[in-house]
């Protein structure tokens, strides 16, 4: 029982990062419709901009609370323009094209940061400066760093207040306008170019403090940091119901803890599998996802 409660904590913190960026992948479809492959790569992004940051305030020999903030929302700040931008240069030229165009043109700008990156950064993995002194908190007997708990604590907060911002705020009725019928909402007077590059930014500044948030925990960072976490953040979306906020998080947590489980078995090898052996038997048996509805559409 104490070993199964421990991989419990170890899945929730792992899987609340897949969580965070699963978050910027529904947001981005639930307004566009639109499978924003590019987003595991903001994450990398917005973890380098962390880095630069931080190296830039010498947080690795001044730590800080105050100084992991103000990092992490520098982060957010700089992949917000970057999720602006590519909206803008990559996806609004092509977003009255087929959807295929649309994948394409994702596919296109995600290879384009990762190698981008490699280019720009290096290939050579850098090692995130620890902001925050690693501490280990034990409840009974159960351990916990502070970093997982922050990651956690991060990532349900984001949620309520994705929540709140879509039900509760008039830019969030415009999101929901916009994601309904965009030909009709752009007639009732919504500007909804600019409510789909705020769903874009606000979906980048998300993967960017989950970027931040792992290399707190995790710090090591490279170009290719964003492919294999990204594509299970989008597996994660998909198994809560791409388009839900609650159900993002949910698939999140569920495959973090689904992956740490198979880890700590003779089956660990499989552990990357795992996400994908879960997209085929929700796309055959619910492909609207756990918390998902199907709707009709007319063609």
């Amino acid at each position: 029982m104490d070993t199964f409660l421990q991989q419990f904590i170890n899945g929730l913190s792992l899987g609340a990062i897949y969580a965070l960026i699963a978050l910027g992948y529904t947001m981005v479809y639930g307004v566009l419709r639109l499978i924003n492959f590019a987003h595991g790569d903001v994450y990398m992004l917005g973890a380098f901009a962390g880095y630069y940051i931080a190296t830039a305030l010498n947080m690795d020999a001044n730590p800080s609370v105050l100084g992991a903030i103000v990092v992490t929302i520098g982060a957010m700040g700089v992949c917000a323009v970057i999720g602006i931008l590519i909206e803008r240069l990559a996806y609004r030229p092509v977003r009255h094209h087929s959807r295929l165009t649309s994948l394409i043109t994702a596919i296109g700008v995600s290879l384009l940061l990762e190698y981008g990156g490699q280019v720009v950064f290096g290939a050579t993995p850098r090692f995130f400066p620890q902001m925050i002194r690693s501490e280990t908190y034990t409840l009974g007997p159960v351990q916990i760093t502070n970093q997982n708990l922050l990651i956690i604590v991060v990532s349900l907060v984001v949620m309520f207040g994705l929540e709140y911002i879509v039900h509760q705020t008039k830019i969030g009725k415009a999101m929901r306008a916009t994601s309904f019928n965009l030909s009709v909402a752009r007639l009732m007077g919504i500007n909804t170019d600019f409510i789909i590059a705020f769903t874009f930014a606000l979906g980048s500044a998300l993967a960017a403090a989950g970027g931040v948030m792992v290399a707190l925990a995790i710090p090591r960072i490279d170009p290719l940091m964003g492919l294999m976490t990204g594509l299970k953040a989008f597996v994660a979306a998909v198994l809560g119901g791409i388009g839900n906020i609650p159900g993002a998080m949910l698939g999140g947590m569920l495959i973090g803890l689904m992956e740490t489980w198979i880890a700590a078995t003779s089956y660990s090898t499989y552990r990357d599998a795992v996400a994908f052996a879960v997209l085929i038997l929700i796309l055959l048996f619910r492909p609207a996802g756990i918390l998902g509805t199907s709707v009709a559409e007319k063609v």
